[in-house]
């Protein structure tokens, strides 16, 4: 079987363009966070910025900024996301963005060496925000496996 490792897609709705003051020190920090990323343990893709302009169309709202990645293992992206300095940033997220209604993050398993596409991000995200938590759209909530992944028939 071939090996499989975690997708991961979180949007955000900025309060202000980022070039407003109010989002200055959010983008003062991106390149430290960004960085951090790139070093921590398990992690193995990310979507770079010059990336992202594409995904205002797919999502159909430039006002969200999106981020995707990929990690070895849920393990890892948890470690990054609340062991590491990214927690000081993620703990202002409400100075930077607006609360969003929907269920703005979600995981899934993708073949090693795959890159996610927005598409693939939109997908999961509409899924879970119809579904609910399933092993082909999940949080850290759920402790969906590969196996479960593997084994899952999603209602599309």
């Amino acid at each position: 079987m071939n090996e499989l490792y975690l997708a991961q897609v979180n949007i955000a709705k900025r309060l202000a363009p980022m070039d407003d003051p109010i989002m200055q020190d959010f983008v003062n920090n991106l390149d430290r966070i960004n960085a951090l990323a790139d070093k921590s343990e398990g992690f193995v893709w990310r979507l770079k910025d010059e990336d992202k302009d594409l995904g205002a169309t797919v999502f159909q709202d430039d006002t969200l900024l999106i981020n995707m990645s990929v990690w070895k293992n849920s393990k890892a992206l948890f470690d990054y996301t609340y062991n590491s300095a990214h927690i000081e940033i993620f703990k202002r997220k409400k100075e930077w963005f607006g609360k969003m209604k929907m269920k703005h993050m979600a995981f899934w398993y993708v073949p090693k060496g795959y890159e996610p596409t927005f598409q693939d991000a939109k997908d999961r995200l509409d899924y879970l925000n119809k579904h609910g938590e399933t092993p082909y759209a999940f949080t850290f909530k759920s402790k969906f496996t590969v196996s479960d992944s593997l084994n899952y028939k999603p209602l599309l």
